[in-house]
C-alpha cells in the first residue's frame, strides 16, 4: 500500500507537478521486451533519441542499486524512481524484481511504475504488494475498432492476437487493472498518445472512461511519426490544446510532459545526468513513442 496521496505525489513527483518544486526522477531502464505492437512505437537502444522507449543499455535489477547510489550521490533532488521500459513492465519479473530492491535499500524514494497494462488487471496484486507509489497507464482508445488502428496485436498467454480481438482484450485488462491498482489507494495516470486522425474525436471518451475507472490525472501525449505512422501528421499546438481542454471536463489534465527517456535521470527541463549514471553521450535527436 502507497503511504503516497495524490497530493503528495503533486509536490514530489515531476510528472504530477512537482517539477515546480525542483523534484528529480531517475528511470531504471531494467524491462526488456513488449507484449503490444503499437503502430508508433520504436524501441531501440540508442545513446541519442530523447523520447520514451530509448535506452543506451538494459539493467539488470541487481545492478540498480549501484546505479541509484551513484544517481543521488550526484542529484539529491531525486525523489522518484521511474521504470518505464523499454519494453513493457509487467511482461517480464525485472521491474517488480527491482521494486522490491527500492523499497529494501531506498525506502523514502517514490517508486513510479509506467505499463500497457495488458497484464495489469491479472498481475495487480503484486503491484500493490511491492507497494508502488504511482502508476502509469498508456490507454490509446476504450473503443476496440479505434485501439486497433493505433495497436497492430498483442501477445497475451503466449498467444499473438491481432486487431480488434487483442484490443478488446488489451482494454478490458487496462480499465480492470486501474481500478483494482485504485482501489488499493495507489494514484494512476492516464497517458494518452494523440493522433487527431485516429483518436482525435475520442479523447473526451478516453478521459471520461478512465476517470470512472479511477484513475486521478490524465497525460496527452502528442504523437511524433514514425515506425507504421510514419506518414501520419502530428498533432498541432491547437489540437493538443483542444485535445487537454476537453479532456479537463472529466480529469486532472497534466499539462508539463518532458517526453522522456526510458533511462532519464535529474529534473525535468533543468537538469540531465544520464549520461553521468549510464556512460551514454548526450546528443539530441527528436523523435517519440509513447511513455
Amino acid at each position: 500500500m502507497s503511504s503516497n496521496t495524490y497530493k503528495d505525489l503533486q509536490n514530489s513527483h515531476p510528472c504530477f507537478g512537482g517539477h515546480k518544486n525542483n523534484a528529480g526522477r531517475i528511470h531504471l531502464p531494467v524491462s526488456p521486451g513488449c507484449n503490444i505492437a503499437c503502430r508508433f512505437c520504436d524501441r531501440t537502444i540508442n545513446d541519442v533519441e530523447e523520447r520514451p522507449g530509448v535506452t543506451s543499455k538494459v539493467l539488470k535489477p541487481e545492478d540498480c542499486e549501484e546505479i541509484l547510489k551513484k544517481a543521488l550521490d550526484i542529484c539529491p533532488d531525486i525523489k522518484v524512481a521511474g521504470i518505464a521500459g523499454p519494453g513493457d513492465t509487467l511482461a517480464s519479473d525485472n521491474a517488480l524484481k527491482t521494486f522490491r530492491i527500492i523499497k529494501d535499500k531506498f525506502p523514502n524514494l517514490i517508486k513510479c511504475m509506467s505499463t500497457n497494462g495488458l497484464l495489469l488487471s491479472e498481475r495487480a496484486d503484486e503491484v500493490i504488494e511491492v507497494g508502488i507509489d504511482s502508476l502509469t497507464v498508456t490507454v490509446n482508445a476504450v473503443d476496440p475498432e479505434i485501439e486497433s488502428k493505433l495497436n497492430a496485436y498483442i501477445i497475451y498467454h503466449g498467444e499473438k492476437i491481432d486487431g480488434v480481438d487483442g484490443a478488446k482484450i488489451l482494454i478490458k485488462n487496462q480499465l480492470e487493472g486501474i481500478k483494482k491498482i485504485a482501489d488499493a489507494g495507489i494514484t494512476v495516470k492516464v497517458n494518452t498518445v494523440l493522433v487527431p486522425e485516429i483518436n482525435g474525436d475520442h479523447i473526451e471518451t478516453i478521459a471520461k472512461t478512465v476517470k470512472e475507472a479511477g484513475a486521478k490525472i490524465y497525460n496527452i501525449i502528442p504523437l511524433i511519426p514514425q515506425h507504421e505512422l510514419k506518414d501520419v501528421k502530428a498533432p498541432i499546438c491547437k489540437e493538443i490544446d483542444e485535445a487537454r481542454t476537453k479532456a479537463s471536463k472529466y480529469i486532472d489534465v497534466f499539462r508539463h510532459c518532458q517526453h522522456c527517456r526510458a533511462d532519464a535521470v535529474g529534473v525535468p527541463g533543468k537538469s540531465e545526468y544520464g549520461d553521468q549514471i549510464y556512460q551514454r553521450r548526450l546528443n539530441v535527436k527528436e523523435t517519440f513513442s509513447h511513455g
